[in-house]
């Protein structure tokens, strides 16, 4: 057995009106909130840059955690990140 990518998301060897979706997708409330803490998270970088200073190093490292925070959470601990093989 071969593994075929088709260019459309639709399973052309059982049925070619069926559809698939990724069999682990969120449901629409759970990304909602997964998108508000991600950007808070996001925000929360930029308000701590707000606080910086030359003799006070403190919110450029909290920046540095919470930006990389908002983007290592979806890509690593949900998941995410490799995604583009599914159909």
């Amino acid at each position: 057995m071969s593994s075929q990518i088709n260019g459309s998301n639709r399973d052309t060897a059982s049925n070619p009106d069926h559809v698939r979706t990724p069999q682990n997708e969120n449901n629409l409330a759970t990304s909602v909130i997964l998108f508000v803490v991600c950007f808070a998270l996001f925000l929360g970088a930029i308000y701590s840059l707000s606080f910086l200073s030359l003799g006070n190093p403190w919110p450029m490292a909290a920046c540095l955690v919470l930006f990389a925070l908002a983007f290592w959470i979806p890509q690593t601990i949900l998941g995410r990140s490799d995604s583009a093989g599914e159909h």
